[in-house]
């Protein structure tokens, strides 16, 4: 597959791998998995893969990440080895239960390691569409399908593993849940991994995501993760990106909150080629709460786009979104935070701000705000900047003797902490400043955590 492919062209491809591979894809998994499938390429055959300076990607170009030759698994991966002995996640010393994909497959051996309470559920997503198959079928694809996009759709259509997790009405999960997802081979993969989370009426639980790469190989992970939050549960969804730079990440994340629920979501890029995060957010009934916060360190010729869909769908409802971004170098990145108040949604308060730092002349940064608002009696905000390191700020603190490279550094860490202190996990607030400070450092390395030291 050449680079200059079009990108129609490209969606001629995966439709006809599709229609080639259909068997191989359905075969095992039962109808309320399948049944969306035939359908989703349909839309994805209507929407193509969107081109540089549509609406939604105007200041990113999605080819770079589709238009290159990847293989495709299409049979179950069984993982032979124990792959926690490759590899230690740069987040030490966390008390968590922890989960392993690989390459979008579940791991066999979780049960094993992970300790979960006996009232968690935590599995395949292929296991939970059979064995909790009226759970499964009343949330799979609800939200992801409300708001189609084409990645999510193309993930609809050829996902067929992922990870599924029940936490139960009433339960309180005593510390997180940390999920681990590698990419490994020795050929160029595309992956399309699925993930489907329930938290139950008055349940409260921690998840945090960690994606890492395990070989230098051209990676394209394509995620989509379906978060349902029922009545006055308090769930958390953290997610740190620290891929190599010939990866591709294209990660979707829907969240469908009910009465009285609060959410924080928080994504933390390290590290990645390409990445493009999608946050889609409804709070659906009154009281729901929502606090999406995101912050990227990016170099070299690295892209990071974020953007960010807060739907006020009902009245007394908040949202409180924060964006952060320090682009060096030659990286480039994007925001687009969309904020809807529909016409019955009175008493909203929503909240957005993006902030950026390009440390050079060549580092560009694009940002767009947006409310839409249809209520008069409302609060709302957006803000958004980009500049440089304050160089007046920067001489207070040489003049009282901190050098030059270390008040810079002061400078971004204190920019960057405004995202990381909204954690709501204190260790982790810890964990995330250590990471942060390494990176900004350039201490960190997006490859540390493996065991595997490959060329």
């Amino acid at each position: 597959m050449s680079e200059s492919i079009d990108s129609n062209t490209m969606k001629y491809k995966l439709i006809n791998l599709y229609q080639q591979n259909r068997a191989s894809i359905l075969e095992g998994l039962p109808e309320n998995m399948n049944r969306y499938r035939d359908a989703a390429i349909r839309d994805f055959d209507r929407m193509g893969i969107p081109e540089k300076g549509e609406e939604k990607y105007k200041y990113t170009d999605l080819m770079w990440a589709f238009g290159k030759t990847y293989g495709y698994a299409f049979k179950a991966h069984t993982i032979n080895v124990d792959s926690s002995t490759l590899f230690q996640c740069a987040v030490p010393d966390l008390d968590t239960h922890t989960l392993i994909l690989e390459n979008g497959w579940f791991y066999e051996r979780n049960n094993e390691h992970a300790a979960l309470p006996k009232e968690i559920v935590a599995c395949s997503i292929r296991e939970a569409s059979v064995t909790h198959a009226e759970l499964f079928a009343k949330h799979y694809n609800q939200q992801a399908q409300e708001h189609p996009e084409s990645v999510s759709v193309f993930n609809t259509a050829f996902a067929q593993d992922g990870m599924f997790l029940y936490i139960p009405d009433g339960f309180v999960m005593g510390k997180p849940i940390q999920i681990i997802n590698l990419l490994r081979g020795n050929n160029p993969l595309l992956v399309n991994q699925r993930n489907l989370i329930v938290a139950g009426k008055n349940s409260q639980a921690k998840v945090i995501v960690c994606d890492h790469t395990l070989s230098h190989q051209n990676f394209l992970s394509n995620t989509v993760t379906e978060v349902f939050v029922d009545e006055q549960a308090v769930f958390d969804y953290y997610n740190i990106q620290n891929q190599h730079n010939q990866s591709s990440q294209v990660a979707s994340l829907y969240i469908y909150q009910k009465k009285g629920s609060n959410t924080l979501t928080n994504t933390l890029t390290l590290h990645g080629g390409f990445v493009r995060n999608n946050v889609f957010v409804k709070l659906a009934e009154e009281h729901a709460e929502a606090h999406v916060y995101g912050l990227s360190l990016i170099d070299g010729k690295q892209h990071v786009d974020n953007y960010t869909f807060i739907d006020h769908a009902v009245p007394n409802c908040l949202s409180n979104e924060m964006y952060k971004n320090i682009l060096d170098d030659d990286a480039t990145g994007a925001f687009n935070g969309r904020i809807l108040v529909r016409k019955d949604a009175q008493k909203t308060r929503a909240y957005q701000s993006n902030k950026n730092i390009c440390l050079t002349p060549t580092a560009r940064f694009f940002t767009k705000p947006q409310l839409e608002i249809y209520a008069d009696d409302v609060k709302c905000s957006h803000g958004a900047t980009v500049g440089q390191i304050n160089e007046e700020a920067q001489f207070y603190l040489q003049s009282r003797g901190i050098g030059g490279r270390e008040a810079r550094m002061m400078l971004m860490y204190a920019f960057a902490y405004e995202v990381i202190r909204n954690i709501r996990v204190p260790v982790l607030v810890e964990r995330y400043g250590e990471l942060v400070e390494r990176r900004l450092r350039g201490e960190l390395s997006r490859c540390e955590g493996c065991f595997v030291h490959c060329n």
